[in-house]
């Protein structure tokens, strides 16, 4: 992969939205595992908040490197 697409191809407000996802996703994961029991959808929703939270503090987006348009 070219050094390109690990440029910072987001802005604060991107980052912030990211964040804030990231850390809502991580939480809905804690609590459907801790009232449902539920390990499918929380491990998948614990691996979307993850990887939101990484796009915002990197300041990257895995759509945005593959040239699609975010509103963020």
């Amino acid at each position: 992969m070219s050094d390109e697409f690990w440029t910072c191809n987001i802005d604060r407000k991107g980052r912030a939205a990211r964040i804030l996802a990231g850390l809502a996703c991580l939480g809905a994961a804690a609590w459907l595992y801790a009232a449902k029991g539920d390990v499918f959808w929380s491990s998948g929703l614990g691996a979307l908040g993850l990887v939101a939270l990484y796009e915002g503090l990197r300041g990257w987006c895995v759509l945005r490197a593959f040239g699609m348009r975010t509103p963020f």
